[in-house]
């Protein structure tokens, strides 16, 4: 249903990221949208590391140390990039209604990589000269950008909120396949909010532009905790996505370790002796040119579990992030519905090996809709290497009972609003009840006792996992909820409905009645 019962939804005024997307879609015709969103979020990180730059070099002057200026290490030590001048945001606005412009911004991104070790591999390399951009549009796009005032509001995180924004709208506008570097926000937050990552190594197998990492930091800053209390590991194959990752984290300060280059995990794992404290995953929903059967039938990952099939990699992905968990580790990843209960080619054994290790700490069943580029259905899965009772190191009201034995089982299809007429989102409260109603089930203080709710969660133990032949599907656990008694008798409730059975039977009677004597006059008549 729209609101208001209007037939439409309503509009809502327009935000300044919403101008600025308005802005830079014009440049979408000439150029392939692939492409398109490196040029328009590269512009925003010139922007964003320009004016942080130009902040620090103003303090240095008021400090008296004009001698500094030049000094990369005067920058460095406070997180902030080095730029010469021809890569700094000024020199690109003054020369941007000119016809060299685009080699312009193309050197200036060179100069700024080249120039900051920890920047290598991250830019797009002569993006803007290859593209052959309209000069004028381009020059609207520099002219709109030039807007966003990056660093006057420090807590408010303006071109995190930016960032965030253009990667949904390429996500939804790119179609099937386009979003895979960006997942739903609301799915990341609830992931951070389940596993809770305040202390230790986080991991993702298959980064994407970085939502993860971001989310997990402002879960810490949101929690009071310090996020130089993680240290964040990631890969990803796709070399513009893996791309942005590192600009999406460098907009924010966030030290990562993404790996050298962009490579595959499965074939070139570019962190083979990490244990980590938490991974958060999006993997490719049902990646069917997997063939890691055939290649690495061999690979110490799969050690103790069938050989995952080719055809699918979900359950090579699962494998590998077990085999990435700490002792004490906690994993929170989206997959397929298809994965809860898939017996196709021993994926069926596999899960019940996991099943049997007694890994599988909760599995949530997700509304439909959340995702841009897909209609599958999608579950997250939580799998934990401990599940014997242990206290939480700084968060005394943290500590965990005894769940070896049981698995927690959340039916969450029917959360979620509706944010326009074909996406749905989980809100604020939809993610604190879920997040509560986990911790509550881990014995958590601070979420008061758990109780099953029928429709919604479920404790189950593995003898019921077992009778249910291994199936992780939420639904087959829960139940139907409970319906709400009105108070009316049996009786009283049955007289009425026959009373108005009868009433719509005299109608349809009546209606027949009319037809027939139509159908008799146009000489359709029995």
């Amino acid at each position: 249903m729209t609101p208001h019962g209007s037939g439409r939804w309503p509009k809502k005024q327009k935000s300044f990221e919403q101008t600025l997307w308005d802005t830079a879609d014009k440049l979408r015709g000439t150029v392939e949208s692939s492409e398109y969103k490196h040029v328009v979020l590269s512009l925003i990180f010139l922007k964003f590391v320009s004016d942080k730059f130009e902040a620090r070099r103003q303090e240095l002057i008021d400090e008296g140390k004009e001698t500094y200026l030049g000094m990369v290490e005067f920058y460095a030590m406070k997180n902030i990039f080095y730029l010469p001048e021809e890569s700094r945001w000024s020199f690109i606005q003054k020369h941007s209604k000119q016809d060299d412009i685009a080699l312009k911004i193309d050197t200036a991104l060179h100069t700024v990589e080249k120039n900051n070790k920890s920047l290598r591999g991250a830019l797009p390399d002569n993006y803007f000269s290859r593209l052959g951009l309209d000069v004028s549009k381009l020059a609207a796009l520099i002219d709109s950008i030039n807007n966003i005032d990056t660093v006057e509001d420090k807590e408010e995180d303006t071109v995190g909120r930016v960032y965030e924004y253009f990667l949904g709208k390429f996500a939804a506008t790119e179609g099937k396949g386009g979003g895979e570097f960006y997942t739903p926000k609301c799915v990341v937050n609830l992931i951070a909010e389940m596993i809770e990552p305040y202390k230790g190594k986080i991991y993702d197998p298959c980064c994407g532009s970085g939502g993860m990492f971001v989310q997990s930091v402002k879960f810490i800053e949101s929690h009071e905790g310090n996020s130089k209390d993680i240290s964040i590991y990631g890969q990803e194959q796709t070399g513009t996505t893996y791309k942005l990752a590192k600009m999406n984290l460098a907009i924010r300060g966030i030290a990562g370790n993404l790996g050298e280059v962009p490579a595959d995990t499965f074939f070139k794992d570019q962190h083979p002796d990490l244990k980590a404290d938490f991974i958060m995953a999006n993997p490719p929903f049902n990646l069917k040119a997997w063939r890691g059967n055939d290649e690495l039938s061999d690979d110490p990952r799969w050690a103790g579990y069938e050989v995952p099939p080719t055809g699918n990699a979900n359950y090579g992905w699962i494998l590998h992030m077990i085999a990435k968990l700490s002792e004490n580790g906690v994993a929170g990843f989206v997959l397929a519905n298809g994965s809860m209960s898939t017996s196709t080619k021993g994926e069926g054994a596999i899960r019940q090996k996991i099943i049997n290790n007694d890994l599988v700490d909760c599995m949530i069943a997700l509304p439909g809709q959340l995702f841009y580029t897909t209609q599958i259905p999608v579950c997250l899965w939580f799998l934990t290497k401990n599940k014997k009772a242990q206290t939480i190191a700084g968060h005394s009201e943290s500590n965990h009972r005894d769940r070896r034995g049981e698995t927690l089982f959340i039916d969450a299809r029917n959360m979620g609003s509706m944010i326009d007429r074909t996406h749905k989102e989980l809100t604020v409260d939809d993610i604190a009840e879920i997040a509560r109603t986990y911790h509550a089930w881990r014995g958590e203080q601070k979420d008061g006792m758990y109780k099953d709710k029928a429709g919604f969660c479920k404790s189950s133990t593995l003898e019921e996992i077992k009778s249910n032949d291994y199936v992780l599907t939420p639904g087959r656990y829960v139940g139907a909820a409970e319906i709400e008694d009105d108070g009316v008798p049996f009786e009283e409730k049955m007289a009425e409905l026959t009373k108005t059975l009868y009433r719509q039977m005299e109608a349809s009677e009546k209606l027949d009645a009319v037809i027939r004597k139509n159908m008799e006059q146009l000489g359709y008549g029995q």
